[in-house]
């Protein structure tokens, strides 16, 4: 089915075929097999001339006293239809000429066969040698695939030369002419209403081809709309992590295999926090907009590409050609935000409108061979600039203290975290929100310094994953998890977060399975929650140690659903059991835009037939909400907050009937 036929069909206002106008799909119908029924014909006639001429042989044969003429007839006829016919495809004559010019040769060929034959003396071989007329008028409605009324005018043509002809030769033998009166007009019935049948199967052969393909097509944009949503933020309208990334690795290959450098350059608006407190969710979600637009306006004459790369954090990727380059881009960015003067009054550092810290790095011979290397570089550099007093460009320098590869003290507490009891676990219930009972709760890991210090996740998390550190903690948290919680009894179940790190260590799903046998804790009361960030695509060793897990009857989460990274590529991949909606979806849920975004997500994981957590629920408001989309897990704030094991008691946390009023 070609894309014009869709495209006609559209043009009559109507995407849908079964709502279109009978007459407008005839139209479309005949348009669209014009070509192939032009070039069926043309293969048919050429076969009807060719069987047509062997027929010279029976002239021979029963008409032998006119068979000269009639065969003469006939290779007359024959060769003037192919003629004809092949003029007219070289003017690229319409299916209809063609066909036409096909039914005239039919005709041509029964009369000017029969003038001849009526001549001779054998008159009991005409008599039945008559009889292979119908040959024409099946030719007409059978053989050839042409339209039902120009088969039948055919048909009837042939059916008349012959009435007129049995009555100039046989009108004395009225028996005959009834017999093969009726024969003929037979077979022009029944040859006639086969062609009718057979042209409304092909007809609606056509319809639901078109249906199909109208359906394949609108299944291509619903797939592209999907595509566009998965590599677009919600908020900023621009690309969003899961869509840099991919940029970024075509930038890494481009440089890679022809050395086409190019700067990778982290832009976080400063104080962002204190901007969102103060003047409200709204006016940061206005903050975050007014700074993408002006990022992308500025930068896109330069062709650099802009996206967000979460939160308050946006990421400019660039070709440049050395530092000075990179500088001057930076620069640019700094002063563009700059002059939006968006007013920030509750600053410390003297200045009262918004600003953003940028960090640079860019490739260099000693880039090393690892892509999330020239990331890490522009972190660092980022976490330079926000130290030496922000709204200023910092471009990695390997021998600044501050862009050091790690920070040492954490690095060194996180090697004796476990052994001083620097790091515990506090859980937070995970709520049926039809039932108000607590179904589980998510373990969470939490840290101090050796003086007390506590350090929040995104401080020591990156830097024990950087370390490896990360194995030996998080088999210690699912331990811990299993130990106090579940063996216990106090909660049902427990979710862990785990990482790619994790995932990706050998013997990782052996050593949860010793866990499990030690604690005697079944698998199936466990859950772990993996990060949308982790990039699956090729990933088989992550694949197969959590077909590992799932074999121990361990739970496998979707975290952070709908933050942009790679979630459609993972639940393509994998059968999950829950997916959890990242709480950056409520925030203008009660907008029509933020609820329609929201219900999409919830209507496509639904789609999957995956269970449905909304984490983030702060509100009487947001809960009310949960109860409109029917979702039925629920987690955050208002249902009850992280709390040490001593606090942990299914009665301590409150039960959802009781705070919604249902």
């Amino acid at each position: 089915m070609s894309h014009s036929a869709l495209n006609a069909l559209e043009a009559t206002g109507k995407t849908c075929p079964s709502l279109a106008p009978a007459s407008a799909l005839r139209r479309i119908y005949h348009v669209e097999t014009g070509p192939s029924r032009a070039s069926g014909t043309r293969q048919g006639l050429w076969v009807a001339v060719f069987v047509y001429l062997l027929f010279a042989i029976s002239d021979l044969i029963l008409i032998p006293d006119v068979a000269q003429t009639a065969i003469f007839a006939r290779f007359v006829v024959g060769a003037a239809s192919l003629a004809i016919l092949e003029v007219l495809f070289l003017a690229k004559a319409g299916a209809r000429t063609v066909e036409a010019t096909s039914a005239a040769a039919i005709v041509a060929g029964y009369l000017f066969w029969l003038l001849p034959a009526m001549e001779t003396e054998a008159v009991t071989s005409i008599r039945l040698y008559m009889i292979f007329g119908t040959i024409f008028m099946m030719g007409a409605n059978l053989f050839f695939i042409f339209p039902f009324i120009l088969s039948v005018i055919t048909s009837v043509v042939v059916l008349a030369i012959l009435l007129i002809s049995m009555v100039a030769m046989f009108s004395n033998e009225p028996i005959y002419m009834m017999t093969f009166g009726l024969f003929y007009v037979s077979c022009f019935i029944f040859t006639s209403y086969v062609n009718w049948k057979l042209n409304e199967e092909r007809y609606n052969v056509f319809l639901n081809a078109l249906e199909a393909a109208h359906q394949h097509r609108e299944a291509e944009k619903r797939g592209i709309a999907l595509e566009r949503l998965s590599n677009t933020d919600y908020l900023t309208g621009m690309e969003n992590r899961r869509a840099v990334d991919k940029r970024l690795r075509d930038y890494w290959n481009d440089w890679q295999t022809e050395g086409k450098a190019f700067a990778a350059i982290l832009v976080d608006v400063d104080f962002f926090k204190k901007y969102n407190d103060f003047y409200g969710h709204q006016a940061g979600d206005r903050c975050l907009i007014l700074v993408a637009n002006i990022l992308s306006e500025t930068l896109k004459p330069l062709n650099a590409s802009v996206g967000r790369y979460g939160g308050e954090e946006f990421i400019v990727l660039s070709r440049v050609t050395g530092r000075d380059q990179v500088m001057a881009l930076g620069e640019i960015i700094r002063s563009a935000v700059e002059g939006l003067h968006l007013v920030h009054d509750q600053r410390r550092d003297g200045q009262a409108f918004v600003t953003v810290s940028v960090g640079a790095s860019y490739t260099r011979p000693q880039s090393g061979p690892k892509l999330e290397r020239i990331i890490n570089e522009a972190d660092r550099a980022l976490y330079s600039a926000k130290a030496n007093g922000r709204n200023c460009i910092r471009l990695f320098n390997p021998n600044d203290p501050l862009t050091s590869d790690d920070n040492e003290n954490i690095a060194a507490t996180l090697r004796m975290a476990i052994k001083n009891d620097l790091v515990h676990l506090v859980y937070q219930p995970i709520q049926n929100l039809k039932t108000g009972r607590v179904e589980a709760v998510e373990s969470l890991m939490r840290m101090k310094m050796i003086d007390g210090t506590p350090l929040s996740p995104a401080q020591f998390i990156p830097v024990a994953e950087r370390t490896g550190a990360i194995l030996d903690l998080g088999l210690w948290a699912i331990r811990r998890a299993c130990t106090e919680v579940l063996a216990t009894g106090v909660a049902p179940m427990a979710s862990v977060n785990v990482s790619a790190i994790q995932l990706k260590s050998r013997g990782f799903a052996l050593a949860v399975s010793t866990i499990l046998e030690e604690t005697g804790v079944s698998g199936s009361q466990l859950a772990f929650e993996i990060t949308e960030g982790i990039d699956m695509e090729g990933q088989s060793d992550v694949i197969r140690c959590i077909t590992d897990l799932q074999a121990l009857g361990i739970r496998i989460w979707l975290d952070d659903f709908g933050t942009g990274f790679a979630g459609l590529s993972w639940l393509r991949l994998f059968p999950f059991d829950t997916v959890k909606i990242d709480r950056s979806f409520l925030q203008d849920a009660r907008r029509p835009a933020g609820r329609a975004m929201l219900e999409d997500i919830i209507r496509l994981i639904r789609n999957r037939g995956l269970k449905i957590l909304i984490e983030g629920l702060e509100t009487a408001d947001h809960v009310e909400l949960m109860h409109e989309l029917g979702i039925e897990l629920g987690q955050g704030y208002y249902l009850g907050r992280p709390v040490p094991i001593d606090e942990v008691r299914i009665k301590a946390f409150p039960r959802l009937a009781s705070v919604s009023g249902r």
